[in-house]
């Protein structure tokens, strides 16, 4: 794959930037697209070219359309499910409109035949509380947050195009992403909120009972996945589902799991307590990635308790202890 060119919409966020360096490590030649409202410069790996643009801007288009990558994988999105509930306008435009930009800049491309977009989609609040875990790609989906409702449109707008212009397209459905470089503010986020408050001795707050499930992915993993989705063989675009892959362990981890590992790995000790459950959250989501292993040759690697201790690892490395006031 030497030679060959990549560009990562979100490059210098917690999951572009794990993508982008497993691209460098096999000679792929990496750009970067990211306006760093979320993402941190700290994270551009030292060998990729940054534009800094918004993903819904015309520049953007015009690095996509004249840029001849043979794959670019979108990540750049607004990712807090809050946030898109209380403005449902502003996440529309950044998760919808930001696509369309880019799809029809590839379109009107040059080398529109020879480039792959592979997406990053959820499959952690794309099935919603309808269905029975473990989720398949071919549930049925109904989204509980204008997040994962803009997520799912994405995934409809790549099949369009891929049916009706012949592009070649593909969604990563991934699970909760948590790992080094993770923000809080992710899907994942309580990973990055416990290592802190752990470092920092303060309690972990579980909101509910904690027995709420989520499949806990390594970033690593992820970016592995990632990889083969933008890389291999696929099958022909047809339906929504059939270029859409979960990237998840195929396990259900509670709240109260994560908070006992993290403990654990960490080798101290912190209260937990509970507060009352936030209002609409999902109870229960975890993913079946058996099409994922069949066709991507993909399987997870790392295991929970080694994920955890690996990130409790990266925290503590940066950690600094609060100031106590006096």
């Amino acid at each position: 794959m030497a030679n060959k060119r990549l560009l990562v919409t979100g490059g210098a966020g917690f999951i572009g930037s794990h993508i982008c360096e497993y691209f460098i490590e096999r000679d792929w030649r990496v750009e970067i697209i990211d306006d760093f409202s979320t993402g941190k410069r700290a994270n551009v790996a030292p060998d990729a070219t940054v534009h800094e643009l918004d993903v819904r801007s015309p520049e953007a288009a015009r690095v996509v359309k004249e840029g001849a990558f043979d794959v670019i994988v979108h990540l750049a999105a607004q990712i807090d499910v809050r946030r898109s509930v209380e403005n449902p306008l502003h996440d529309a435009g950044i998760n919808i409109l930001g696509t369309v930009n880019l799809l029809e800049a590839v379109r009107h491309s040059p080398t529109a035949k020879q480039c792959r977009f592979a997406f990053s989609s959820t499959g952690g609040a794309l099935y919603g509380d309808m269905v029975t875990p473990p989720n398949l790609e071919t549930f049925q989906k109904n989204p509980d947050s204008p997040y994962a409702i803009s997520k799912l449109s994405a995934e409809y707008y790549l099949a369009y195009y891929a049916r009706l212009h012949g592009l070649d397209t593909v969604a990563l459905r991934y699970g909760n992403v948590y790992g080094p470089r993770q923000d809080p503010h992710g899907e994942a986020g309580v990973v990055a909120i416990f290592c802190g408050r752990i470092l920092d001795g303060r309690p972990l707050t579980i909101f509910g009972d904690g027995t709420q499930t989520r499949d806990y992915v390594y970033v690593k993993d992820v970016a592995a996945a990632t990889y083969l989705g933008a890389t291999g063989q696929l099958p022909r675009p047809q339906t929504v589902d059939v270029r859409s892959f979960n990237v998840g362990t195929g396990v259900g981890t509670s709240v109260n799991e994560i908070a006992r590992t993290l403990l654990a790995v960490s080798g101290r000790t912190v209260p937990i307590e509970f507060a009352p459950p936030r209002t609409g959250e999902q109870q229960h989501s975890f993913l079946n990635v058996d099409k994922s292993r069949e066709r991507l040759g993909w399987t997870p690697a790392v295991s929970l308790a080694e994920g955890l201790g690996e990130s409790f690892a990266w925290f503590s490395a940066r950690h600094r202890a609060p100031v106590s006031a006096t």
